[in-house]
């Protein structure tokens, strides 16, 4: 997995880190699942993460705090949060941030 290529700010993120519970128990499926279904949303810029057997972090890019709030209340993604909290879940964290500005390096090979 690269990294998101983001328009020049501002723009928003949302960061999800989280403690697993132990087992995969659907998991892995239902983040693919969820994973497919922002990129569909609008206002949706990109989807970076990282994660170990127990801990994530997984970063949404999105145009506006409303898109975001339309992805909160997508009923499919609703599901899959209360799956979350009854099952994958054994601590989490959801931070919402306004980026204001971005800059980055690339190596030349």
């Amino acid at each position: 997995m690269g990294l998101t290529e983001t328009p020049p700010p501002p723009y928003w993120a949302v960061v999800f880190s989280s403690l697993r519970t132990a087992g995969d128990h659907g998991y892995a499926a239902m983040a693919e699942a969820m994973e497919s279904l922002a990129r569909l949303q609008p206002g949706f810029l990109g989807f970076e993460h990282a994660r170990d057997e127990s801990r994530g972090i997984s970063v949404s890019y999105w145009r506006s705090p409303e898109a975001i709030r339309a992805w909160r209340e997508n009923l499919e993604h609703q599901q899959a949060q209360r799956a979350g909290r009854e099952r994958w879940y054994a601590r989490y964290q959801v931070r919402i941030c306004k980026v204001e500005r971005a800059y980055g390096c690339e190596q030349s090979r």
